[in-house]
Formats: C-alpha cells, sequence, structure tokens
C-alpha cells in the first residue's frame, strides 16, 4: 500500500515561515467553537457591508486560494507547476441569482476556461451549476414532473449557458468538469450534463459530471451513465468526490419527511467510492476518472489498481485531486512518484468567496482526523527540517 508520509516532499513547497503560519492556523480551526462563532460574526460583518478582507485576506484566504483574479494565480500555479502539480481554477462567487450577475460569472468562467487553453498547467476547467441559474428554478425542475413556465424558461437559460461553456471547452481541448449540487438540484444536472456527454464526448472525455458518492443512489446513477455512454458510443467523464452537504441534506430529508440521500455512515460511502473507482477502472476504455479526495486509502487503491490493468502512472484518462491548501502530503507524494496530480485552486473576490472558505473551515473541523493530520505531518516536518 503507498504511503503518504515522506513529510519533505509533501512541504518542499513551503518555506519554514508558511509552515509555521499554516501551522497556527490550523490550530485555530481545530477549535469547533471558535469556527462556529467565526462564522456567524464574519457572515454578519460582510452582510452589513462592513469590511472583513483585512482578517480573511491573509489566513484562510491565502490558505485556500490562489488570488483575486486569474492573474493573481499565475505565480501559485507557475510555483506548483514546479513540482509536477497541475492547477484548476474554480471561480468560487456563489448566491447569485440576478441576469446581470449570473452574465458576469459566465463570462469570467469563460475566461478561465480560456485561459486553461493558453496554459498547459491548467489541465481542466471547472465550474458549478448554482452560478448559472435559480436555485429555485433548479429545483423545480429536479423535482417537480410539472414544473411551471417560468422554472421551463429558467432551464432553457441554463442549458444554454451550460452549453457556451462546453462548446468553447471542447474547442480548446480542455476538459470540463461540472460541480454536484444538492439532491434536490442534481437531477436537471444530470440531464443537462449528459446532453452535453452526448454532443462533446464523441472522441474523448471532454464534459464530466461530479458523482457524490456519500449518496446512496450513485452507483447506480454511474452504472446508468456507462450503459447510456456504451449505447450512444460516446466517453464518459466521471468526478468523484465523497460530498459536501450533508447536514443541509440530513435536515432537509428529517423536515420535509423523505428518505434521506444520504448513507447512514461513512463506512457506507467509502465503500461505494472505492466500488466505483474499481468500477470506472475496469471500464477505463470508456471512462475517464478524476478522483477528488484526501482519503489516504483511497488515494493508494486507485494506485493500486491502476497497477493491476497495467495503466501507467501518467495516463491521461486518470487524474487524483486535492484542494489548495490541504492535504499536500498526498498531492505531492503522487506527483512525486508520475501521477496525475492538480490542485482545486479557488479565486474571486474576498467578501464573495466566503461561502467556500467558510465550508472549508468547517470541513476542517468536521471531518474525522483531518485537522490533526494536517498539524501531525506539519509538526514532523518542522522537526526534521530542525534537525538537519
Amino acid at each position: 500500500m503507498l504511503q503518504f508520509n515522506n513529510t519533505e516532499v509533501a512541504f518542499k513547497i513551503k518555506s519554514n515561515y508558511e509552515l509555521k503560519k499554516a501551522y497556527w492556523l490550523f490550530r485555530l480551526i481545530s477549535s469547533r467553537i471558535l469556527v462556529k462563532f467565526g462564522k456567524y460574526i464574519i457572515t454578519f460583518v460582510n452582510h452589513i457591508g462592513l469590511p472583513v478582507g483585512w482578517i480573511v485576506k491573509p489566513t484562510v484566504y491565502k490558505q485556500f486560494c490562489g488570488g483575486v483574479t486569474i492573474e493573481d494565480c499565475i505565480p501559485v500555479i507557475d510555483k506548483l507547476a514546479g513540482y509536477n502539480v497541475r492547477s484548476i481554477l474554480d471561480y468560487s462567487v456563489e448566491g447569485k441569482e440576478s441576469d446581470e450577475d449570473i452574465e458576469k460569472a459566465l463570462m469570467e468562467t469563460l475566461k478561465a476556461v480560456e485561459f486553461a487553453g493558453s496554459n498547459p498547467h491548467i489541465p481542466f476547467a471547472v465550474f458549478k451549476p448554482t452560478a448559472f441559474v435559480c436555485c429555485k428554478a433548479l429545483e423545480e425542475l429536479s423535482i417537480s414532473d410539472n414544473p411551471s413556465p417560468n422554472a421551463l424558461k429558467e432551464g432553457e437559460k441554463f442549458r444554454a449557458r451550460i452549453n457556451t461553456l462546453c462548446s468553447r471547452a471542447h474547442s480548446l481541448g480542455i476538459p470540463i468538469m461540472i460541480d454536484a449540487e444538492e439532491s434536490y438540484f442534481q437531477a436537471f444536472i444530470d440531464k443537462v450534463v449528459m446532453e452535453m456527454m452526448m454532443l462533446y464526448n464523441k472522441k474523448e472525455a471532454i464534459v464530466y459530471n461530479t458523482y457524490q458518492m456519500y449518496r446512496w443512489d450513485r452507483l447506480q446513477v454511474l452504472n446508468n451513465d456507462l450503459a447510456a455512454a456504451t449505447e450512444n458510443n460516446i466517453y464518459l467523464g466521471a468526478k468523484f468526490v465523497r460530498g459536501a452537504y450533508m447536514e443541509r441534506e440530513r435536515a432537509r430529508a428529517w423536515k420535509m419527511n423523505y428518505r434521506d440521500p444520504i448513507h447512514p455512515d461513512k463506512n457506507s460511502t467509502d465503500r461505494d467510492f472505492n466500488e466505483a473507482l474499481r468500477f470506472s477502472v475496469e471500464n477505463i476504455n470508456r471512462i475517464s476518472i478524476f478522483n477528488g479526495t484526501h482519503n489516504e486509502y483511497s488515494c493508494s487503491y486507485l494506485t493500486e489498481l491502476m497497477h493491476t490493468h497495467n495503466i501507467k502512472p501518467d495516463d491521461n484518462r486518470i487524474w487524483f485531486s486535492q484542494l489548495y491548501g490541504m492535504s499536500d502530503h498526498i498531492s505531492f507524494n503522487l506527483a512525486k512518484m508520475g501521477y496525475n496530480v492538480t490542485k482545486y485552486l479557488p479565486y474571486g473576490p474576498v467578501k464573495h468567496v466566503l461561502p467556500y472558505l467558510i465550508r472549508r473551515t468547517e470541513e476542517n473541523t468536521s471531518v474525522a482526523g483531518q485537522t490533526g493530520r494536517e498539524l501531525s505531518l506539519i509538526i514532523q516536518e518542522l522537526k526534521r527540517r530542525k534537525n538537519e
């Protein structure tokens, strides 16, 4: 089993100052109370229009984001590339639903797609589908058998925007990933993404859908999508993540009295995630894989599957990815061994990226062992450097 405990490789990119700064940040966000109250205070201050950048930008923003603009991200992209780690620019502005704001997000995302097409260190484009449609309409289109005329109109505008992005990515030869959303938004997203695959995945996987494997129905959906891809002689792009909205999903299911869409426990999620990797590797001639996880076992398991099936580490149909600022011990050790590795590099104005940053701090606090693992590795590396 592949190990990720070489901290010299993991943190070679960081100076002593940067490493110590990361240590204190993870110490702070390891406190559930501090994260909980900090979230409410920063959200409130941002809502009433007071500046938050002075405290956010040099701390969590610096740790987890590349910059305000694409141009700001270039030094980070180049630095990561020096260690064989590629970047994926993720415009992380959320919660905008007016046509004017959606059009701005579309133009910025198109700019990121264009930039990816001109930069060899950026192998994918990505976007969050709720950035391009009113969430109320998306929910209605996903769960209603008889959506309203307005919802249908919004759905057509959404389809056109997604087609604009996928068409441009296809013309540039850049794979483009569509992130997953909450279960009550996902059905219509899945439908539109499959339509895009039918248009643009005829020669290779350009359009990728995202499968949140903490949902108990995703393995069946993956099987169905492969059957559709095979029947229509197209290629399936599959990005696998565990999931990001568990508390919200469970609260809604309880409130509205329907079956919880999330697995009952982590073991079930892990089982389905790894099964999806096995299934996809066994169908590698039809499925391209994007393994988006901070789970050490799932990364090791995928390398074993690749070895078993005689797939080279740098085969362009299989990629590993972690978020910028997290799990460097996985990313840099895999890259050192020649595997295809990317870092998700969010960018955008500080006040608009706050929802993303809050999720990152909450994730590090709630995921079992995540912050403790980061801290222990940083401590190990600081000790190693001291003894050099």
